[in-house]
């Protein structure tokens, strides 16, 4: 059915704006029950696309923002879901409109800063972007929802050992979990990869106390700056220290110098931040 539909309208697949559109039902079932959703949620749905899961999520009582950056599919689907009366198309890019400002501008009664749910199929190319943008934005969302590609997915839920930048700036503020494989065939027009559904639950406090977020991702950055290498080289080289220097006070953090960043945990960046701190510009503890 959802294969017709660009043809029915004329309408061609951009290839620059990562568009693969979920055709396969059982992944949209997979994606409203990990949403778990109540009668009169508040939903943003990023990339509606032509609207398979737009029309899942009305039917079960939520209030839909969806907001798309193609003004094709935003025709497209205004004409389609004309019926469902609490379902916003919205035709904005999604990383120049804030939270607080989408909600308030399409809830009549959005109160200060209303509990909402953050659901999508993200272009591949912006899966990052949009993940800093809502947890780490205001307010932030109860839940995310969100087709990934499956590497990106596997990465960002990965246990120390695996670590990246991405995980831990993400695993600070979420906790994530994949809920399953979704293959290529999913999709039309199909990718050349396999992709996942990823839930992350938005923790109301992170489950480490860090004074200064900033400063401490600006030193998670610092560490991951040369990921192949010892902490101690990457930090030497990020910071313009001399590597023993380096050595001394990841000893005083008590981490070895030898070890790598995707070995540690969030625990330890902590004290890696609380160490190097006076290194670190704009960063206090």
């Amino acid at each position: 059915m959802y294969q017709r539909i660009p043809r029915q309208f004329g309408f061609k697949p951009k290839k620059r704006l990562g568009q693969h559109f979920l055709v396969d039902e059982a992944v949209l079932e997979r994606i409203l029950s990990a949403a778990a959703l109540s009668h009169g949620d508040v939903v943003v749905e990023i990339g509606p696309g032509l609207g398979m899961l737009t029309a899942g999520l009305a039917p079960l009582g939520a209030r839909v923002i969806a907001v798309e950056l193609d003004s094709k599919l935003v025709a497209i689907l205004r004409k389609r879901l004309t019926s469902f009366v609490d379902v916003k198309i919205i035709h904005a890019d999604i990383l120049r409109v804030t939270p607080r400002q989408l909600l308030k501008d399409n809830l009549t009664d959005s109160g200060a800063d209303p509990a909402y749910k953050v659901i999508a199929n993200l272009p591949y190319y912006i899966t990052s972007p949009v993940l800093h943008h809502f947890l780490e934005g205001e307010p932030r969302p109860s839940q995310m929802v969100v087709m990934v590609q499956k590497e990106v997915g596997e990465a960002i839920a990965a246990a120390p050992g695996k670590m990246s930048l991405l995980s831990v700036r993400t695993q600070f503020l979420s906790k994530p979990t994949i809920i399953c494989d979704v293959p290529a065939a999913s999709f039309y027009p199909a990718p050349k990869v396999d992709s996942v559904v990823l839930r992350l639950d938005v923790y109301t406090a992170p489950p480490i106390e860090v004074s200064d977020l900033a400063g401490f991702f600006d030193t998670v950055m610092r560490g991951f700056n040369l990921p192949r290498k010892q902490l101690r080289n990457s930090l030497a080289h990020s910071l313009q220290l001399p590597p023993v220097q380096v050595a001394s006070l990841l000893e005083k953090a008590g981490i070895e110098a030898k070890r790598r960043a995707e070995t540690l945990s969030l625990e330890e960046w902590r004290e890696l931040w609380k160490t190097f701190a006076p290194f670190v510009q704009g960063s206090s503890c």
